[in-house]
C-alpha cells in the first residue's frame, strides 16, 4: 500500500489500542478490546480478554486458555504464512516464554517485524529466538541500558541450590519469588541439573507448571504447598511464589524463612535492598543490553523502533 508520494506507508502504527497494522486491520498485543488481535505470548500485559478473535502460536494456545478462558482462537505453526487483509503475516520464535512469537508482516515486498518480548539466552522451556531479516524492526527495550548484562543461568541455578542449603543449616525455608508464567518454569528446568529435592509451589505457580508439564517440558519435581499441613517444618525447602504473595497471609505460614527474587531487575543491588529481599538472583526472560544490540544488527533492519523500556539509551 503506497501513499500519495508513491511510498509505502508504515506497516505498524501506534493507536489508542496499541500497535496496529492498517494494511491487515489487526492489532498486536492490544491494550483494549479490538476485533482482531495477534498475540505474541501469554503474559498479562500482552494477552488481554475481550478481543473478537485471537491469532497465536500452537504452543501459546493452552496458556491463553488458562489465562483468558475460551475465546475465538486461530493457531499457527512457526513460520506459517497467513493473510490478514493485504498483509502476509507469520509468527516466529521469540525465546521469551513457551509459545512466544515475533510477528513478521509483509506488504508489497516491505517487511516489518514486531519482536514482542524476547531473549537470546538458552532456555530449556521454549524454542530459541529466530533471527528474522526485515526492513523495520520493532524491538522491546525493557533492559535497554548498558548495566544490564546477564550471567549464565546455570551458574544462577547453582547459586539458588547453594542458598537453599545455607537456609537449611539455619533451619530456614528459602522462599523464591518469581513470575508465574515463564520465570518459575525456567528456574525449575534449570534446577534439574543441580538438585533432586522437590520444590514447593504456591497455587498460582502450580497451575502454570502443570501447563508446561503437559507441553512436555522437563522440570524439577514439585509439590503444592497446599498438600502440607499449616504447621509443617519447611526448613531447607525451596518454595516458589509469585511476587504478589510477599507480605500476604499465605507467606506468613513460613515463620523462619529467607526471601529471594529471581529477576533481571536484581542486576541492580539497590532494587534488592529497596524491596527488602535477602537474596537477588539475576534471571531474565528479556534480552540484555549486548543481546539487544546484537539482535538489531542481526536483523539487518534499516529502521529500528524501540518500545516499552529505556528507549533513549
Amino acid at each position: 500500500m503506497r501513499n500519495g508520494n508513491g511510498q509505502l506507508g508504515d506497516l505498524v502504527v501506534l493507536g489508542p489500542e496499541g500497535l496496529y497494522c492498517p494494511q491487515g486491520d489487526f492489532h498486536i498485543d492490544p491494550w483494549r478490546p479490538v476485533p482482531r488481535a495477534v498475540i505474541t505470548h501469554g503474559h498479562g500485559d500482552h494477552a488481554r480478554s475481550g478481543m473478537g478473535e485471537y491469532h497465536c502460536t500452537h504452543e501459546s494456545l493452552p496458556i491463553l486458555q488458562w489465562r483468558l478462558g475460551e475465546q475465538v482462537y486461530h493457531t499457527h505453526a512457526d513460520g506459517e504464512a497467513f493473510d490478514l487483509g493485504r498483509a502476509r503475516v507469520s509468527l516466529h520464535p521469540a525465546g521469551h516464554v513457551l509459545g512466544s512469537a515475533q510477528v513478521r508482516i509483509e506488504v508489497d515486498g516491505e517487511v516489518w517485524v514486531a519482536s514482542g518480548d524476547y531473549k537470546r539466552q538458552h532456555d530449556p522451556t521454549c524454542k530459541p529466538f529466530e533471527v528474522v531479516p526485515c526492513d523495520t524492526f520493532i524491538t522491546e527495550a525493557t533492559f535497554g541500558l548498558p548495566v544490564y548484562r546477564w550471567p549464565d543461568t546455570a551458574d544462577v541455578a547453582a547459586d539458588i541450590v547453594a542458598w537453599r542449603h545455607e537456609c537449611a543449616e539455619r533451619d530456614e525455608a528459602a522462599i523464591l519469588y518469581c513470575y508465574a508464567l515463564g520465570k518459575a518454569q525456567r528456574v525449575l528446568a534449570e534446577l534439574r541439573a543441580w538438585d533432586t529435592q522437590p520444590a514447593l509451589l504456591h497455587g498460582a505457580i502450580a497451575v502454570g507448571v502443570e501447563v508446561y508439564r503437559q507441553a512436555g517440558i522437563p522440570m524439577l519435581d514439585t509439590q503444592p504447598v497446599s498438600e502440607h499441613a499449616r504447621g509443617a517444618d519447611y526448613a531447607g525447602q525451596l518454595i516458589l511464589a509469585p511476587p504478589s504473595a510477599a507480605g500476604s497471609a499465605w507467606i506468613r505460614r513460613f515463620r523462619h524463612a529467607q526471601q529471594g527474587f529471581a529477576s533481571g531487575w536484581m542486576r541492580i543491588r539497590g532494587n534488592r535492598r529497596r524491596r527488602n529481599y535477602d537474596r537477588g538472583f539475576v534471571v531474565s526472560d528479556h534480552a540484555d543490553w549486548p543481546d539487544l544490540l546484537r539482535t538489531i544488527e542481526d536483523t539487518g533492519a534499516r529502521r529500528v523502533i524501540a518500545t516499552h523500556g529505556n528507549t533513549d539509551a
